[in-house]
């Protein structure tokens, strides 16, 4: 009799146990669910959204810059970095050239890609330098939508790309430098499509060594 009575608490204690654990188990992931549903449903993570749909932001090209960001550490690298850590623009031991001034190259909305039309600009550049020797800065800019960290991506992709299609026009890597100004350099200040066209641009800054 008493080894049945110990038996049946025993499995009612199992049994309690075992409710009780389903519940705190439950009651976890529930916990969980509502913290996700509350990060996303914050008036921050709303912001950001809406800052992903503008300059820079539209769904496809988004994915575009996140795979395009993969690849910039090592493009980078490719361009190697001088010997002195700075850029032409912060390096003493080079001037700027006021001798030339390259057009603009401008790029479609929330795109890093460079337009055909846009190719012989860039053109132009390698020429110039393959003949003389200088070297480039590729200034990468956006128009003032999005948020300041999205189009300093941006601006750095666009500028990138520029880079690169040089390079694949044989000039010297370590001729050239990119640097991104995102939205803080307009070309153009404005609210509207006439100035954000002349905003999202790479420009060319010119130097030699003295």
């Amino acid at each position: 009799m008493k080894s049945s009575t110990m038996m049946a608490i025993a499995l009612c204690g199992v049994l309690a146990c075992a409710v009780t654990g389903c519940k705190y188990d439950d009651e976890s992931v529930d916990g969980d669910s509502i913290a996700q549903a509350t990060d996303v449903g914050t008036d921050d993570g709303m912001t950001e959204a809406k800052d992903i749909a503008s300059e820079g932001a539209d769904g496809a090209n988004g994915a575009g810059l996140a795979n395009a960001g993969a690849d910039l550490g090592a493009i980078k690298d490719e361009e190697g970095v001088p010997a002195t850590g700075l850029t032409f623009d912060q390096d003493p031991n080079y001037v700027r050239c006021t001798d030339v001034d390259f057009t603009p190259v401008y790029f479609g909305f929330d795109q890093s890609a460079i337009p055909q039309s846009e190719m012989p600009k860039i053109e132009a550049v390698a020429a110039h330098l393959k003949q003389t020797g200088r070297v480039v800065l590729v200034e990468g800019n956006c128009d003032e939508r999005g948020s300041n960290e999205y189009n300093l991506s941006l601006g750095e992709l666009r500028a990138i790309a520029i880079s690169k299609y040089l390079g694949d026009l044989g000039v010297n890597v370590q001729s050239v430098q990119t640097k991104s100004y995102g939205e803080e350099k307009p070309a153009v200040v404005g609210a509207n499509e006439a100035a954000w066209s002349k905003n999202r641009r790479g420009e060319f800054a010119v130097f030699a060594h003295k």
